[in-house]
Order: structure tokens, then C-alpha cells, then sequence
């Protein structure tokens, strides 16, 4: 990595991916080509797309029950469930009617094959592709592979932007160095970064006050901001699995009490988009998580009420 840190810095500064602290205690400014990139409009809902590893008709049956909930679908890559290469992920999702934004990590391809990924995805129409580092590997995942990294996040989405590609970025307000992460989503966009998914927090306030602070130092791409869907223990668990992600523990509490835990899921993540989408400059909400350890069809289904229940809420 050149332009770090990366999103994945612990609570108390230390590496993910090493013992010590994060090797960047300060955002490194972009210092490659700057992309001017055309206004795109944002989904107002971003669903994360979750499915059986290597089932196509699993690919199908849960883009069907997102239709119409979801304005587009999410589509993540994960260090130890590795699933379809994107470029095929993309036609199936196409074939079905699905608007995917494909996720490409530097993790386990070189800058060759990243460039063939791009230039597939290009090849079938698809625009937006969300460029990312990638979590390191754990160390009991698939010892006998080697993790590449190439290139980083930043350099990743100077490429997709060299190609006359939708750069889409992450950033995670709740990793050190916090004062940092808003400059850094401005450079990402100096990089040539035309929309930002914001990692979920456990307040909205803490997103209205990153979007301000990035607004102020030149931020001028829509912003998309993650909401928590969970419905027990597991679902929650996992979307606080990774380094500078937390939920509101008093929110999940209630979930996880209540009589009906998935009706309280669901009205939970519906609140949670009410107040992040008042915020101004956050123009969409990304539907974040499993939402469900029952699989991913059940999971599926939550996504869907929440996806349709903020839409009508925005018609009204």
C-alpha cells in the first residue's frame, strides 16, 4: 500500500495485518493523475447481495427478491468465501435484471488481471465497479495462497477511472486516524473516485459530522452511508467483525429482546435510513450485512421489506 492508511486500522491504531501500529499516521495525499469525473446520480438503495458461492440459480432466486426493493445490488468479495470471478458475477446478475455494482479487491489479483476485470465489466455494460484494497487474508484461510496487492484502493481507482469507468469508493469514519478519513475520501476522489459507500457507525450524528467535515475540504461526490440490517445475535456480530465497525449496542439490545426480533430488525434499519438520508449530502443508503443467520434467501427477504419500506417512505 502507498496510500494509506487503510480502512481496516484497529481502535488503538494497531495493523490489521501485522503486530505495530498502522504504518500511516497521516493520510497520504494522492499524488498520481486527478480525474475530473462526471456527475453521476447515486441509488437511493444500495443492497448488499449476498448468495451461495458458485450457484447460479442461488444468483438468480436472490436478485429476484431484491427486484424492486433495491436500486442496485452490492456485490462484495470476501478473504474466506470466495464465490464467481466479477466479470461473470456481473452477466449473471445482468441476465436477471439486476443492476450490480461489482466489488474488485487488489488481494488476490495482480494489476493485469484487474485491468481484464475492468475491461470485462466495460465489455458488458456494467459502469460502476467499487474499487477497494481488500481485507487481509486470515492467517487459518487458505494458508497455501499468496495475497498479491499490486496495487492499493487509490491507485485501483485510478485505473477504473483511466477507462471511462464509475469509480465507487469506500471509507470508514471510525478508523483512526479519524480526523484523517475525511481528507482521505477527498484524495480517493482526486484519484478519480465518483461516489462514496461510507462504513456503517453506530450514530448517524457521526455521519453528518464526517460528511461536513469532508464537504469542507473539497468532497463534492455523493455520498451513500450504510445501514446496519440485523435480526440475532449473528447477523449483528458480523457486521462489528471487522476492525473500526461498531453498532449502537442499545439498538441491538432491543433487537435481539424483542418479541418479534426481525419485525425489530427491520423497523431498526428503516429508522436508522430515516435519519441518515436527512443528512445533507448523503443520497443514498447502502443495506448492509447478512441481516439474518438463517441463510441467505431469509436474509434476502429482510433486505427486501427494509428496501421497500424506505422507498415508499421517499415517494410520501
Amino acid at each position: 500500500m502507498q496510500y494509506g492508511p487503510c480502512g481496516g486500522v484497529r481502535p488503538d491504531g494497531q495493523c490489521e495485518m501485522r503486530a505495530g501500529e498502522c504504518a500511516f499516521p497521516e493520510v497520504v495525499p494522492w499524488s498520481g493523475s486527478q480525474y475530473r469525473t462526471a456527475p453521476v446520480q447515486a441509488p437511493l438503495v444500495l443492497t448488499d447481495f449476498s448468495c451461495t458461492p458458485f450457484d447460479e440459480a442461488d444468483v438468480a432466486a436472490t436478485a429476484a427478491m431484491l427486484a424492486g426493493s433495491a436500486d442496485a445490488v452490492l456485490v462484495g468479495e470476501h478473504q474466506n468465501r470466495p464465490d464467481f470471478p466479477p466479470t461473470l458475477m456481473g452477466r449473471l446478475l445482468l441476465e436477471v435484471g439486476a443492476s450490480p455494482w461489482i466489488t474488485l479487491s487488489c488481494r488476490d489479483r495482480n494489476r493485469v488481471v484487474l485491468e481484464q476485470e475492468l475491461r470485462g465489466l466495460q465489455s458488458l455494460g456494467l459502469r460502476t465497479v467499487l474499487c477497494v484494497t481488500g481485507d487481509g487474508r486470515g492467517y487459518d484461510v487458505r494458508p497455501d495462497v499468496t495475497q498479491t496487492f499490486d496495487l492499493d484502493g487509490p491507485r485501483l481507482v485510478s485505473l477504473a477511472a483511466s477507462l471511462g469507468m464509475v469509480a465507487a469508493v469506500p471509507e470508514t469514519p471510525t478508523a483512526p486516524p479519524i480526523h484523517g478519513r475525511p481528507l482521505r475520501l477527498v484524495e480517493k476522489q482526486r484519484a478519480g473516485a465518483s461516489l462514496a459507500v461510507l462504513n456503517h457507525v453506530p450514530y448517524p450524528q457521526m455521519i453528518a459530522d464526517f460528511v461536513s467535515c469532508a464537504r469542507g475540504a473539497g468532497l463534492s461526490i455523493p455520498i451513500i452511508a450504510a445501514v446496519a440490517v440485523y435480526t440475532d445475535a449473528v447477523s449483528a456480530a458480523v457486521l462489528e467483525g471487522l476492525p473500526g465497525l461498531e453498532l449502537d449496542h442499545a439498538v441491538v439490545d432491543e433487537v435481539l429482546h424483542a418479541a418479534d426480533p426481525i419485525a425489530a430488525g427491520i423497523s431498526a434499519a428503516v429508522t436508522e435510513a430515516r435519519a441518515l438520508l436527512s443528512i445533507d449530502g448523503v443520497e443514498g443508503v447502502n443495506l448492509s450485512g447478512l441481516a439474518s443467520a438463517s441463510g441467505t434467501r431469509v436474509g434476502a427477504e429482510i433486505k427486501a421489506e427494509v428496501g421497500r419500506r424506505i422507498k415508499e417512505e421517499a415517494v410520501s
